[in-house]
Protein backbone atom coordinates (compact mmCIF):
# COMPACT_ATOMS: atom_id res chain seq x y z
CA UNK A 1 0.00 0.00 0.00
CA UNK A 2 1.57 3.48 -1.18
CA UNK A 3 1.94 5.77 1.96
CA UNK A 4 -0.35 8.84 2.08
CA UNK A 5 0.98 12.14 0.57
CA UNK A 6 1.85 14.69 3.16
CA UNK A 7 3.24 17.96 2.46
CA UNK A 8 6.44 19.11 2.71
CA UNK A 9 6.39 21.33 5.65
CA UNK A 10 3.47 20.75 7.81
CA UNK A 11 3.51 20.67 11.83
CA UNK A 12 2.70 17.23 13.09
CA UNK A 13 2.34 17.01 16.87
CA UNK A 14 -0.02 15.83 20.00
CA UNK A 15 -2.49 18.19 21.17
CA UNK A 16 -5.66 18.95 22.36
CA UNK A 17 -7.87 22.17 22.32
CA UNK A 18 -5.34 24.15 24.80
CA UNK A 19 -1.92 22.13 24.70
CA UNK A 20 1.11 21.12 22.30
CA UNK A 21 3.59 18.40 23.31
CA UNK A 22 6.67 18.88 22.40
CA UNK A 23 9.76 16.36 22.62
CA UNK A 24 13.42 17.04 24.12
CA UNK A 25 16.12 14.80 25.41
CA UNK A 26 18.70 16.01 28.69
CA UNK A 27 20.97 14.32 31.37
CA UNK A 28 19.79 12.57 33.90
CA UNK A 29 20.87 15.80 36.08
CA UNK A 30 18.67 18.01 34.14
CA UNK A 31 15.97 15.14 33.03
CA UNK A 32 15.17 13.77 36.30
CA UNK A 33 14.52 17.17 38.68
CA UNK A 34 12.51 18.25 35.54
CA UNK A 35 10.27 14.90 35.80
CA UNK A 36 10.07 15.29 39.59
CA UNK A 37 9.38 18.91 39.87
CA UNK A 38 7.05 19.15 36.62
CA UNK A 39 9.49 22.10 35.57
CA UNK A 40 12.63 22.96 34.58
CA UNK A 41 14.81 22.78 37.32
CA UNK A 42 17.28 26.41 37.86
CA UNK A 43 20.02 24.41 36.45
CA UNK A 44 18.66 25.06 33.01
CA UNK A 45 19.91 27.79 31.33
CA UNK A 46 17.19 30.10 30.85
CA UNK A 47 19.37 32.67 28.37
CA UNK A 48 20.32 29.61 26.21
CA UNK A 49 18.91 28.76 22.64
CA UNK A 50 16.68 25.23 23.19
CA UNK A 51 15.03 23.14 20.88
CA UNK A 52 11.77 21.71 20.83
CA UNK A 53 10.71 18.87 18.81
CA UNK A 54 6.99 17.63 18.24
CA UNK A 55 8.01 14.77 16.53
CA UNK A 56 8.40 11.99 18.24
CA UNK A 57 10.84 9.98 16.36
CA UNK A 58 12.86 13.00 14.79
CA UNK A 59 13.32 12.87 18.65
CA UNK A 60 14.61 9.37 18.55
CA UNK A 61 16.71 10.40 15.67
CA UNK A 62 18.48 12.96 17.48
CA UNK A 63 19.07 11.11 20.76
CA UNK A 64 19.11 7.81 19.47
CA UNK A 65 16.99 6.27 21.38
CA UNK A 66 18.18 7.88 24.24
CA UNK A 67 21.47 6.56 24.44
CA UNK A 68 23.72 9.45 23.11
CA UNK A 69 25.59 11.23 26.49
CA UNK A 70 23.97 13.73 27.70
CA UNK A 71 20.82 12.65 26.19
CA UNK A 72 19.41 9.94 28.05
CA UNK A 73 16.32 11.46 29.90
CA UNK A 74 13.39 11.68 27.21
CA UNK A 75 11.11 14.33 28.17
CA UNK A 76 7.60 14.82 27.11
CA UNK A 77 7.01 18.54 27.68
CA UNK A 78 3.29 19.97 27.68
CA UNK A 79 3.01 23.38 26.40
CA UNK A 80 0.06 25.55 26.29
CA UNK A 81 -1.14 26.38 22.77
CA UNK A 82 -1.12 30.04 23.23
CA UNK A 83 3.06 29.46 23.79
CA UNK A 84 3.55 27.60 21.09
CA UNK A 85 1.29 29.58 18.50
CA UNK A 86 3.27 32.80 20.27
CA UNK A 87 6.67 31.13 19.61
CA UNK A 88 5.83 30.23 16.14
CA UNK A 89 4.38 33.80 14.93
CA UNK A 90 7.74 35.43 16.52
CA UNK A 91 9.69 32.97 14.31
CA UNK A 92 12.32 33.13 11.47
CA UNK A 93 13.74 30.79 9.46
CA UNK A 94 17.46 29.45 10.91
CA UNK A 95 18.42 30.01 6.89
CA UNK A 96 18.52 32.44 4.35
CA UNK A 97 15.74 31.26 1.34
CA UNK A 98 16.21 33.09 -1.98
CA UNK A 99 12.43 34.15 -2.82
CA UNK A 100 11.57 34.05 0.72
CA UNK A 101 13.53 37.18 2.39
CA UNK A 102 14.21 39.82 0.68
CA UNK A 103 17.76 39.76 0.84
CA UNK A 104 20.78 38.20 3.06
CA UNK A 105 20.72 41.60 5.53
CA UNK A 106 16.92 41.79 5.86
CA UNK A 107 16.93 37.50 6.95
CA UNK A 108 20.00 38.38 9.21
CA UNK A 109 18.02 41.24 11.02
CA UNK A 110 15.15 39.61 11.61
CA UNK A 111 16.86 36.73 12.58
CA UNK A 112 18.82 38.92 15.44
CA UNK A 113 15.86 40.13 17.01
CA UNK A 114 13.80 36.92 16.48
CA UNK A 115 12.92 34.86 19.72
CA UNK A 116 12.49 31.94 17.76
CA UNK A 117 13.46 30.46 15.04
CA UNK A 118 12.02 27.57 12.75
CA UNK A 119 13.98 24.31 11.08
CA UNK A 120 12.63 21.79 9.24
CA UNK A 121 14.64 18.71 8.70
CA UNK A 122 13.33 15.54 6.90
CA UNK A 123 11.26 13.45 9.08
CA UNK A 124 12.09 10.17 9.95
CA UNK A 125 10.75 6.48 10.33
CA UNK A 126 10.78 3.73 12.50
CA UNK A 127 14.12 2.93 11.17
CA UNK A 128 15.43 6.51 11.53
CA UNK A 129 15.54 6.46 7.99
CA UNK A 130 14.95 9.70 5.84
CA UNK A 131 11.39 10.34 4.95
CA UNK A 132 10.67 12.96 1.91
CA UNK A 133 8.76 15.37 3.89
CA UNK A 134 10.22 17.56 6.68
CA UNK A 135 9.50 17.82 10.54
CA UNK A 136 9.24 20.84 12.61
CA UNK A 137 12.57 21.77 15.03
CA UNK A 138 11.23 25.10 17.15
CA UNK A 139 14.43 27.10 18.96
CA UNK A 140 13.55 29.20 21.54
CA UNK A 141 15.85 31.78 22.98
CA UNK A 142 15.61 35.05 25.01
CA UNK A 143 12.14 35.89 26.38
CA UNK A 144 10.94 32.66 24.35
CA UNK A 145 13.03 30.49 26.44
CA UNK A 146 12.69 32.01 29.32
CA UNK A 147 8.68 31.64 29.16
CA UNK A 148 8.87 28.05 27.83
CA UNK A 149 10.35 27.30 30.86
CA UNK A 150 8.33 29.61 33.19
CA UNK A 151 5.12 29.93 31.94
CA UNK A 152 3.87 27.90 29.09
CA UNK A 153 4.81 24.23 30.47
CA UNK A 154 1.63 22.49 31.52
CA UNK A 155 3.53 18.66 32.32
CA UNK A 156 6.75 17.08 31.75
CA UNK A 157 6.59 13.41 31.86
CA UNK A 158 9.59 10.74 31.12
CA UNK A 159 9.32 8.55 27.92
CA UNK A 160 12.20 7.29 28.12
CA UNK A 161 10.84 3.76 28.86
CA UNK A 162 8.10 4.09 26.21
CA UNK A 163 11.77 5.07 23.50
CA UNK A 164 13.43 2.15 24.82
CA UNK A 165 10.29 -0.38 24.20
CA UNK A 166 9.58 1.04 20.67
CA UNK A 167 13.55 0.68 20.26
CA UNK A 168 13.51 -3.06 21.50
CA UNK A 169 10.29 -3.94 19.27
CA UNK A 170 12.11 -2.40 16.21
CA UNK A 171 15.43 -3.83 16.97
CA UNK A 172 13.02 -7.25 16.57
CA UNK A 173 11.55 -6.03 13.14
CA UNK A 174 8.05 -5.68 14.76
CA UNK A 175 6.91 -2.66 13.06
CA UNK A 176 3.46 -2.64 13.30
CA UNK A 177 4.44 -3.15 17.16
CA UNK A 178 6.34 -0.32 17.32
CA UNK A 179 4.16 1.65 15.34
CA UNK A 180 1.06 0.92 17.84
CA UNK A 181 2.79 2.38 20.77
CA UNK A 182 3.55 5.61 18.98
CA UNK A 183 2.11 9.03 20.13
CA UNK A 184 -1.00 10.30 17.76
CA UNK A 185 0.53 13.33 16.32
CA UNK A 186 -2.19 15.03 13.89
CA UNK A 187 -1.70 18.44 11.69
CA UNK A 188 -1.16 21.27 13.62
CA UNK A 189 -2.79 24.50 12.52
CA UNK A 190 -0.02 26.74 12.39
CA UNK A 191 -0.94 30.20 12.43
CA UNK A 192 1.94 31.09 9.22
CA UNK A 193 4.84 29.20 10.53
CA UNK A 194 7.44 30.46 7.79
CA UNK A 195 9.50 27.37 5.62
CA UNK A 196 11.44 27.73 2.36
CA UNK A 197 8.24 27.34 0.10
CA UNK A 198 7.22 30.80 1.89
CA UNK A 199 5.88 33.33 0.02
CA UNK A 200 5.64 35.91 2.88
CA UNK A 201 8.51 38.05 3.69
CA UNK A 202 7.23 40.06 6.15
CA UNK A 203 9.50 40.58 8.93
CA UNK A 204 8.81 38.93 12.17
CA UNK A 205 8.89 40.96 15.92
Amino acid sequence: MTAPTRPQYEIRAQHTDTTVTVYQAYAPLIGLPAVRDGRFPDAWKRDRMTWIKPSFLWMMYRCGWAVKEGQEIVLAVEITREGFDWALGNAELSHYVRGVHPDRDTWRRNLRRAPARVQWDPERDLRLDRLPYRSLQLGLSGEASRRYADEWTVSIRDVTPLARQVHELVRAGRLDDAAGLLPTESPYPPGGVPHPASTASEPVG
